[in-house]
């Protein structure tokens, strides 16, 4: 699965009507416009400390950064901006987005300040492990392809998106902030096969066409939950994206832009549709923050 994503994302733009797949910040600027509300009123109550940075990880082509941003720098953060991607297609497109940027490898060359970080869509692309039992489930050639060497009722764990995330609550115990994780997956740790790949908008074989389709797994927010306080942060609860947007007022936000663009009340419209309605984004996805002990909760999480 790492292998597979490394190349995938180091050798294309899989985003939007002609790639494979359409994230949020991609369908509305209202996505990335909340998020940056968000952790400008989380900054504020901080004290908006001046040493902060703006930080994400797996950026995509720089929108949600971009749009968040906007806001950020509105209400008068002025920090330094840090990327994490390692595919150079992508970020030639976040150049493009997001001026003065800083790009990283790593989340652990993101400097030691204090962080407004935000991971949309990045932890459910992490390499996972599938258990049979005691049995680790692998991956065979065999017939000219690829199988698993195993069937039967699956467990998953994730030790590389548990490392992720405890490196992010480190930083944020020992020098402040809040990181912001939206991601379709579980509020419990619970059996079950969710690895899956997508390819052209649609589900496609996951051992089909290695390294040219997305491979993804859902999120055991659990794990998150405890590799965060585990580190010693606070993990707030769990609440699905449309419960979260809905809270942050991108109603109102709509309704604002429609009553500037006359023209494009019925586009907005479905935007906000597309990002909250149950059947669409707005219960698949969900939004969990992680914050130091001394920096207030973030908005709608309550």
């Amino acid at each position: 699965m790492d292998a597979c994503n490394a190349y995938y994302y180091g050798t294309r733009d899989p985003f939007g009507a002609r790639g494979d797949f359409t994230t949020a910040p991609e369908v509305s600027q209202m996505f990335g416009e909340m998020v940056g509300a968000a952790l400008a009123d989380c900054w504020m109550r901080a004290g908006a400390p001046a040493d902060a940075i703006y930080a994400e990880l797996g950026p995509g082509r720089g929108t949600l950064a971009a749009d968040a941003l906007r806001v950020l720098r509105s209400a008068g953060f002025a920090g330094q901006v840090h990327l994490v991607e390692t595919s150079p297609v992508l970020r030639d497109a976040q150049k493009e987005a997001v001026t003065g940027a800083i790009w990283h490898e790593s989340i652990d060359d993101i400097p030691l300040q204090p962080l407004l970080l935000v991971g949309n869509e990045f932890l459910d692309a992490l390499p996972i492990q599938q258990w049979v039992g005691a049995a680790e489930r692998r991956v065979l050639v065999a017939a000219g392809g690829l199988a698993f060497d195993r069937d039967g009722d699956v467990t998953e764990t994730s030790p590389a998106r548990e490392q992720a995330v405890g490196a992010i609550a480190s930083r944020l115990a020992a020098k402040g902030g809040v990181a912001l994780f939206i991601d379709y997956g579980h509020a419990r740790s619970a059996p079950g096969d969710t690895l899956q790949a997508v390819s052209s908008h649609g589900y496609s074989p996951v051992l089909a066409d290695p390294g040219e389709q997305d491979l993804t797994s859902h999120v055991d927010f659990e794990a998150v939950a405890r590799a965060a306080t585990g580190a010693g942060t606070v993990a707030s609860a769990l609440v699905s994206q449309g419960e979260w947007l809905n809270a942050l007022g991108i109603g109102a936000r709509a309704a604002a832009l429609a009553a500037a663009n006359s023209d494009r009340a019925d586009e907005l419209a479905a935007q906000v549709q597309r990002l909250t309605g149950r059947d669409q984004m707005g219960e698949l996805f969900k939004v969990m923050a992680i914050r130091s002990p001394a920096w207030p909760e973030l908005a709608g999480l309550r």
